[in-house]
Formats: C-alpha cells, sequence, structure tokens
C-alpha cells in the first residue's frame, strides 16, 4: 500500500521525479527512487534534516514545521512528516510548480500517516 501511495503521487504531477518515504530514524520504508541512489544514504539524510528543520522551527518560534526545502540547480528536494513516525521525501524537477506539488505532498502525508 506504501509502495501505492508514491506511484500515486509520483504519477500526480509531472514535475515530481522521485519520492520515498523514510521511519524517523532513517530506515526506509518505500521507495520510487532511481535505481542509482543510495536509499540508506537518502534515508540518514532525510531523516536527519527534518529532525534537524523540526528543532530549528521550534527554537526560532516559528511553530510546527511545514516542511523543508531545499533547491538545487537541478531541481528540489522537499521533506515533509507523514505521522509521528515518517518523512516523506520527495524530488522536483528545477521548474516545478511548487504550490501543486506541495497540495498532493499534503495529501499523500496524509494518506500515508493512516496507513503508519
Amino acid at each position: 500500500m506504501f509502495q501505492q501511495a508514491l506511484g500515486d503521487l509520483n504519477g500526480s504531477s509531472a514535475d515530481i521525479e522521485a519520492s520515498a518515504l523514510i521511519s524517523t530514524d532513517g530506515l526506509m520504508i518505500a521507495s520510487a527512487l532511481p535505481h542509482d541512489m543510495d536509499e540508506d544514504r537518502i534515508g540518514a539524510m532525510s531523516a536527519a534534516l527534518l529532525s534537524l528543520g523540526d528543532r530549528t522551527a521550534r527554537e526560532l518560534g516559528r511553530g510546527v514545521l511545514g516542511r523543508v526545502l531545499i533547491q538545487g540547480e537541478r531541481g528540489y528536494v522537499i521533506m515533509s512528516a507523514a505521522g509521528p513516525e515518517a518523512v516523506l521525501t520527495v524530488l522536483a524537477k528545477p521548474n516545478a510548480k511548487l504550490g501543486l506539488i506541495f497540495l498532493d505532498i499534503k495529501r499523500a502525508t496524509e494518506t500515508l500517516s493512516q496507513l503508519i
């Protein structure tokens, strides 16, 4: 069911290139990533960045963390909590329509958090 939810997310927009569901301790739960990506490394980095983003938001008085967004010259990495025990990481194209992707991610995190 996790794979189906990730497949639906990836298919929801041509701007979404890949996605993964990762436990907060960095273990890969399910992924729809390219074969040349190291799932263990992505899992560890995603969990660490979401944790750091959460702490930063709290320490700086910004409230509950919504997402962590990384913009690079080849696109975006977007991380969002999928319930209290998982992180959804999404890779998007550089010219992506972020508003639509954020909406798709919100829907996916709601679905995935119910499955966990």
